[in-house]
């Protein structure tokens, strides 16, 4: 009795975590049982961007700063990540001009993959510390900003990232259930990260910085921690991308998928993790939809070219329109709890059985 007095506990208290999981889990075992060649991908893709969307939510949604540098992040752990993991065969074909002391560097996937992501957080202390004093207008320009930078700088870095040219030579290493099983873990780290005594500081920042300052919360320190690990999260969702598609160029971390990250995170709502969960899932099948319905249209000489991104953004508006807080309006899915009966309630359902 007192085992599963323990267990409803826990389930009560945790319940977001078991009602989030299990779906998930049932779209990544229905594909593996079920899915093709395609269905497989768009699922490994839709767990890595999982693990993205809830990067950054770990800090938007939080602080309410919109930061339009995150995917700069995610370029940056992939080609970091790359670096360690690449054979020296591959890299000598691939980035001849790379420095010496990288080109016989071999390092297993998760290793490298995880370095990646602390360089990615690295360069977010970096440069988000002074940023973080900013806020409204002036952190949305100054986080954009910093994402063209990076952009250059990946662009024009060719003894590192082969400059605009697209990168190839990368192992293939991200299956569904790596993609699957680091997505499962990106909702455990933004849901304990919530609901700490840090995420709860950086909502008061959100809510009221003044107030949150007269209170003894050093705001700038709050912010960075949250942006630094939104940047890592990033960093490690672009070494598993990276790894999966295995060719790409600086181009593919731009405004493309800032937008469509983006667009996950508003749909489903920023301010909860099962906006992340629900807003990326909903958009990942309803693009893909849309993009095979314009691609066979188009085949058949139909010419509804860019027809998917137009619908996307034209119901991304309606619904800001109609429902600001996206679809969960920051309310996180939970199991309904009973809640006890008062003692008058209690006194009178014993008079009626007697």
């Amino acid at each position: 009795m007192n085992l599963k007095l323990q267990f409803s506990k826990w389930f009560q208290t945790n319940s977001t975590l078991v009602l989030l999981f299990v779906p998930l889990l049932l779209l990544a075992l229905l594909t593996q049982l079920f899915g093709g060649t395609l269905l497989h991908r768009i699922a490994t893709v839709l767990f890595i961007n999982l693990l993205l969307v809830l990067g950054l939510q770990t800090f938007m949604g939080n602080s309410g700063i919109l930061s339009f540098s995150h995917i700069g992040y995610m370029g940056i752990g992939a080609y970091a990540s790359v670096l360690f993991s690449m054979t020296p065969e591959a890299k000598a074909a691939t980035l001849p001009d790379l420095y010496p002391f990288l080109q016989n560097v071999h390092l297993p996937f998760l290793v490298s993959v995880l370095i990646g992501a602390c360089i990615a957080m690295l360069v977010a202390a970096v440069l988000g510390y002074p940023l973080m004093r900013l806020s409204d207008a002036a952190a949305v320009i100054t986080m954009f900003a910093v994402l063209v930078i990076i952009q250059v700088v990946l662009v024009h870095w060719s003894a590192v990232t082969n400059g605009p040219r697209t990168l190839f030579g990368v192992d293939y290493y991200t299956t569904l259930w790596v993609s699957v099983a680091f997505g499962l873990l990106g909702v455990i780290v933004a849901y304990y990260f919530k609901e700490s005594n840090l995420g709860l500081m950086l909502r008061a920042s959100r809510d009221d910085r003044y107030a949150a300052s007269s209170i003894g919360i050093n705001i700038v320190t709050v912010r960075w921690l949250g942006f630094m690990l939104s940047a890592f999260m990033a960093g490690f969702a672009g070494g598993l991308w990276a790894h999966f598609i295995t060719s790409f160029s600086p181009y593919a971390f731009y405004l493309s998928e800032t937008f469509a990250i983006l667009t996950m995170l508003v749909v489903g709502g920023p301010g909860g993790i099962s906006g992340a969960v629900i807003g990326t899932v909903a958009v990942t099948f309803v693009h893909e939809g849309l993009r095979q319905i314009e691609n066979s249209i188009n085949l058949q000489g139909g010419g509804l070219v860019g027809f998917t991104e137009v619908f996307l953004a034209t119901s991304l508006i309606a619904l800001l329109i109609w429902r600001p807080g996206g679809i969960m309006g920051g309310r996180e899915v939970n199991w309904p709890r009973r809640t006890p009966q008062s003692h008058e309630d209690q006194a009178l359902s014993g008079s009626g059985k007697s």
